[in-house]
């Protein structure tokens, strides 16, 4: 009796959902251990060497075990390496989106104070340490969202939209919004990721969402020391 081909494929398929599972709520439990383990998170992370070291031997782990799990899958398709059919139309979404994320994290900034509770919103400029802050700067701002978006809106969602686009982008979101082990930043994560999560799902490509995310990460960060 032969195997049938599309049982193995699935079986194949189920099997790599849950490595991505075990990785995203790893990556989770570690963080969230963190954050309520490790105290006071330092007000000018920004400013610290340690915090790009540390930022990108993660990504550098986290994108390591992601392509492992995604071996043996046609990588343009499992992280949707492919231009959006029309980037005029990729553009208007992700202003749309930008929007709508910026919207939510200003009416819950006041209250939630996200990026104090993360660490990374400076007290303001510090000349004196300029080449610190421009390696965050693309550790946090470039490297950061291309590790994400390959994790969550590349791998993720590729084995998620078996199930049907809405339910991807939703868990896509809530997943997405857990990794960063936050609790005050949680509902403005969310957000963010379930934004992303639909443009990716829109554009059927993994790069309005990776520009769209460098570009709210860099003004984050740069308005804080602007401000």
């Amino acid at each position: 009796m032969g195997t049938d081909p599309a049982s193995t494929r699935r079986l194949g398929l189920n099997r790599k959902l849950v490595g991505w599972f075990a990785l995203v709520g790893g990556v989770s439990a570690v963080s969230y251990a963190g954050r309520f383990t490790g105290g006071k998170p330092p007000k000018n992370a920004v400013y610290e060497y340690s915090t790009a070291a540390n930022e990108l031997i993660l990504f550098a782990i986290i994108l390591a075990l992601v392509f492992w799990i995604a071996r043996g899958l046609p990588k343009r398709e499992a992280f949707a390496l492919h231009r959006p059919a029309s980037w005029r139309r990729a553009f208007r979404l992700g202003a749309g989106v930008f929007i709508v994320i910026a919207i939510a994290n200003a009416a819950l900034n006041p209250v939630l104070h996200p990026g104090r509770e993360q660490g990374l919103t400076p007290s303001g400029w510090q000349s004196n340490h300029a080449a610190v802050f421009v390696l965050n700067l693309v550790a946090l701002a470039i490297v950061g969202p291309i590790a994400e978006e390959l994790t969550f809106r590349g791998l993720g969602f590729y084995l998620l939209q078996r199930y049907g686009q809405t339910p991807a982008i939703v868990v896509i979101g809530i997943t997405f919004g857990l990794w960063h082990g936050l609790v005050e930043a949680l509902p403005v994560l969310v957000v963010f990721g379930v934004g992303l999560a639909f443009l990716r799902s829109r554009t059927n490509s993994i790069y309005p969402g990776m520009i769209l995310h460098a570009t709210f990460n860099a003004a984050a960060l740069l308005a804080a020391v602007i401000t």
